[in-house]
């Protein structure tokens, strides 16, 4: 592992003092070829306030507590976690609810059975160039497998859902007897915050590799009960000949992983993945309550009319509960709500529709809800629809010509405007901005000098509402 200048001049000194090791994630990502930036150190065979002094020196640190004996130091830009060895002993329920004490004194061994994953309990000697795996986590990353690390696992509910976001990210699978240890503790979801069951969610949203699989062992797992807007679509069915790949769920997954495939979300940052993430995931959240079978063209239909408007609030209830900030759901719902809008209407649209859709959207914008539908399309295998690629591709032309892609229509009539008239705000004045902006959206004008002139001639025709 090849290690920055700066930690290794710090790593020698802390050698003088202790026995140094570079565990965690970290460690992991190095060995599966990814780049890493986060560096935790493990320091055995010293106590805390020495390693604190030989720390100091090198730059500005920060005690996060000595009860859990973790020093955080900032040296030229970065920061660095250096702990010590410790022991967990659970007293209460929940995340929180251990004793954490620190012990200079524990082995290699001891010290890796309290991390919750083989493959995150794999250390490094940066000085011997030797992995330390007492518990088997090189075998379990050639195989793919999240395998617990001791029976401790069962005692962090938190645990689980590491999982979920660590399958997705890596395209691993849940080892047998790790999901069942999972199956038996389902109950105790309940004593999480949650801060920290959003903070899960956060990272299958943004780093996964393999979304499908973090919804996987959810339902593996028995804990897609305590997310039931996704359990819902468990077994909600489709009509076979739109939806060849499955039930809603099996949709929805192959819509995350045709998602995350797509240049658009590998190049975009972590908002706007963030963002689009969950708008797949929650685009037919409407569709168990909607779903029904019915007559369409003469024969029975498996139909969802309307889930995409019904799919909005209950994309909304979800990210409340889960501990998603609240912007997102400004972002996410609008997505969910207009997902289908390629679906009727002329190819290509009319400058209207499209200006109205862009208005619709605000905050999220055209670009993202094209990735989206994108998404959609390719998550059902192996159909292919050449016409409604046709009808995505259009509407994005449109968009991209009228500068819409990425923005929403900004009104081009102001207040401003209608005080230059001898107006005053008053119970009219909104209704004459609006009318406007309706009229700017129809494309009756284009730009402020149009806007001002098409105001006059509004306003000559109505001189008995001048306030």
């Amino acid at each position: 592992m090849k290690l920055p200048p700066e930690l290794l001049a710090v790593l020698q000194a802390v050698r003088r003092v202790g026995r140094p090791r570079l565990v965690g994630g970290g460690v992991r990502d190095w060995l599966l070829g990814q780049p890493s930036h986060d560096y935790d150190i493990e320091v055995a065979g010293v106590d805390f306030p020495t390693l604190q002094r030989v720390l100091a020196r090198f730059g500005a640190t920060d005690l996060v507590g000595r009860s859990f004996g973790v020093i955080k130091l900032r040296r030229r830009g970065k920061e660095y976690d250096f702990s010590l060895p410790r022991r967990e002993s659970k007293e209460g329920a929940g995340h929180r609810g251990f004793a954490i004490t620190p012990d200079p004194l524990l082995s290699d061994a001891e010290a890796a059975a309290r991390r919750d994953f083989t493959i995150n309990a794999i250390a490094y000697d940066p000085f011997e160039d030797a992995l330390i795996d007492p518990h088997g986590g090189q075998a379990d990353l050639q195989r793919g497998l999240l395998r617990h690390t001791s029976a401790a696992f069962s005692e962090d509910p938190l645990r689980v859902l590491r999982g979920f976001q660590l399958a997705a990210r890596f395209d691993f699978a849940l080892a047998p007897e790790t999901a069942a240890l999972c199956r038996q503790i389902a109950d105790t979801f309940r004593e999480l915050p949650r801060e920290r069951i959003w903070g899960e969610w956060d990272k299958w949203a943004t780093k996964a590799r393999k979304p499908s699989r973090g919804l996987a062992v959810l339902k593996e797992t028995g804990w897609l009960q305590h997310f039931p807007e996704i359990a819902a679509l468990d077994a909600t069915p489709q009509d076979p000949e739109w939806h060849p790949e499955g039930d809603v769920f099996t949709h929805t997954q192959h819509c995350l992983d045709a998602l995350v495939a797509l240049g658009d979300w590998q190049r975009a940052p972590q908002a706007r993945r963030r963002k689009l993430s969950f708008a797949v995931l929650a685009h037919d959240f409407g569709k168990p309550a909607t779903t029904f079978v019915g007559e369409r063209g003469g024969r029975q239909r498996v139909l969802s009319p309307g889930h995409e408007a019904a799919g909005g609030e209950i994309a909304q209830r979800f990210l409340q509960r889960i501990g998603a900030p609240l912007e997102l759901a400004e972002h996410v719902c609008p997505l969910v709500k207009n997902h289908l809008a390629y679906h009727s209407g002329p190819v290509p649209p009319s400058e209207p529709a499209v200006r109205r859709l862009a208005r619709r959207l605000a905050p999220a914008t055209i670009g993202e809800l094209l990735i989206v539908m994108r998404a959609d399309h390719d998550g059902r295998p192996p159909l292919r629809s050449p016409e409604t690629l046709a009808r995505i591709d259009a509407l994005g032309e449109v968009a991209r010509a009228l500068a819409l892609a990425d923005a929403a229509p900004r009104p081009l009539v102001l207040g401003r405007h209608l005080i230059a008239h001898g107006w005053q705000p008053g119970p009219e004045f909104g209704a004459v901005l609006a009318t406007a902006f309706e009229a700017q959206l129809d494309g009756q004008f284009h730009d402020e000098v149009g806007g001002r002139a098409w105001l006059a001639e509004y306003l000559a025709k109505r001189p008995s509402q001048k306030e």
